[in-house]
């Protein structure tokens, strides 16, 4: 786990309340290498949902830099950074957002499609992934006909669609109950070890840390 897929520097960011201003990041810096499971916890409203934006490219530092492989995320206007997103990132989060009206097998092929590979590649790579985290049998199944479990698996498949660097996820089993959370963890190890994709996940849950490489808290907006 040499090279750095993803590089947080000098990370600040502010919101202005009524006549006040909050200091939500005040400076953060880390690191993460390819292949590496990486933790980031903290009490709630510590900033880990800001961090994980700023990090996505989804919202702005008022300092500070991200850098995704090589590119600049922060330098970048907002229609590159969807391409670097869709190129190099995948997201899950603790409610599935798929899309109600398409199948599983649909909703992972989305993001390939929507980068313009071809229909038959797309779908070959979606029926790979889905086999990969124990869905082949609900390959053509809507949301609303899998388990919470389940729907989170095509989440997770939905996010390594395309090969991403890194996947970032925010409190992927926050919306689980204990067995299925542990399930989608081991998931995401096994995924992890087998594909060398990196994960950030953003928690609070500690059976989610069991896991992981390293662990790292957000503490007054700043990295402990």
């Amino acid at each position: 786990m040499s090279d750095v897929v993803l590089r947080a520097s000098n990370l600040r960011k502010s919101y202005t309340q009524g006549r006040s201003r909050l200091e939500v990041l005040k400076g953060v810096d880390f690191q993460v290498k390819a292949g590496e499971r990486l933790a980031v916890v903290g009490r709630s409203g510590s900033g880990k949902s800001t961090l994980l934006h700023v990090l996505a490219g989804l919202d702005d530092a008022d300092e500070g830099t991200v850098h995704v492989g090589e590119v600049n995320l922060t330098a970048a206007s907002q229609a590159e950074r969807a391409k670097i997103r869709n190129a190099h990132m995948g997201f899950v989060y603790q409610f599935h957002h798929l899309l109600p009206e398409f199948s599983a097998l649909e909703n992972v092929l989305m993001p390939l499609r929507l980068g313009g590979v071809g229909a038959d590649a797309a779908e070959r790579q979606a029926r790979e992934l889905l086999v990969a985290v124990g869905l082949e049998q609900r390959l053509e199944h809507r949301p609303s006909a899998l388990s919470g479990g389940e729907r989170q698996r095509v989440a997770v498949a939905r996010a390594l669609i395309g090969e991403p660097l890194i996947v970032l996820a925010d409190e992927p089993t926050g919306n689980l109950d204990w067995e299925n959370a542990e399930q989608v963890i081991e998931l995401m190890c096994h995924l992890n070890e087998e594909r060398g994709v990196s994960f950030v996940i953003v928690t609070h849950d500690k059976t989610t840390l069991n896991g992981m490489h390293r662990v790292l808290e957000l503490v007054d907006g700043a990295i402990r």
